[in-house]
């Protein structure tokens, strides 16, 4: 048996976890079904995060070793060859081979007119500037800015477009128990005090989300500063200070 293989020897380092999917022949053809297709097309639905690193084609017993040679490589053409129009990405390095009839047959011969492609599932690159990789990186002390946490105005109550960061914290504390924060919270934009602790409750509404979905209180914290630490001298100059000066920050207690 002589195996066909095309393989190219630029490889590429991606975190990544490997899986594999298998699509079936009809007897003595190459030309995918649609059932086949369809299974293509669910696997490789999000085609930004994967990456086929090889595929393999099979046969049935019937014919000559050297027929089904090529028959097996004709399946693999022709599922490299979808993949390549669908815009799938074929890793640097990635190996076509054809087996023929030479594997273990399975007694089901039509289980054996297979092509198996394996592809990587993509794990894209964190974000350095990312809330979790902020905490990953935080020693006791550290403060850490929750961006896009929003309130209405002269309000504890939090804007629904918040929702996405409140949620990653949220992960964050569970994937991180020994985790312990105060959450904190800032105002802008008044030369007085925080007549009505605006500061302190907004930040206890962070700290009430947190207990409502199962983080321990002996893990929290809040508490309010007003207008006592600007980011920026009050009265600001501009509405970007004033944004940064109305903020909530998480403290890390413990890491």
């Amino acid at each position: 048996m002589i195996y066909r293989i095309v393989i190219f020897l630029f490889f590429v380092n991606v975190a990544s976890a490997q899986e594999r999917i298998e699509v079936f022949f009809e007897f003595d053809k190459f030309e995918l079904t649609k059932n086949a297709m369809t299974a293509l097309d669910l696997a490789f639905a999000d085609n930004s995060q994967v990456e086929v690193s090889r595929i393999y084609g099979y046969c049935d017993w019937k014919g000559s070793n050297s027929y089904n040679d090529t028959l097996s490589f004709k399946r693999v053409d022709a599922v490299f060859e979808y993949l390549s129009d669908k815009k799938v990405r074929i890793k640097d390095g990635y190996e076509l081979r054809g087996f023929g009839e030479d594997f273990k047959q399975n007694p089901d011969q039509a289980a054996n007119r297979k092509v198996v492609v394996i592809y990587d599932k993509i794990q894209p690159p964190v974000d350095p500037n990312s809330l979790s990789s902020q905490v990953s990186k935080a020693k006791k002390g550290d403060k850490i800015k929750l961006q896009n946490i929003h309130f209405f105005n002269n309000s504890p109550r939090i804007v629904p477009r918040s929702e996405p960061t409140l949620n990653e914290l949220l992960c964050i504390m569970e994937e991180n128990p020994n985790l312990k924060i105060e959450i904190q919270g800032h105002i802008c934009c008044q030369l007085k005090e925080d007549s009505n602790d605006v500061s302190t409750a907004r930040a206890k509404a962070v700290f009430n989300f947190l207990i409502r979905n199962k983080i321990s209180r002996d893990r929290l914290s809040y508490k309010g500063f007003g207008i006592t630490k600007p980011i920026h001298p009050i009265p600001e100059k501009t509405e970007a200070q004033a944004d940064e000066n109305r903020r909530v920050e998480i403290l890390i207690v413990e890491n």
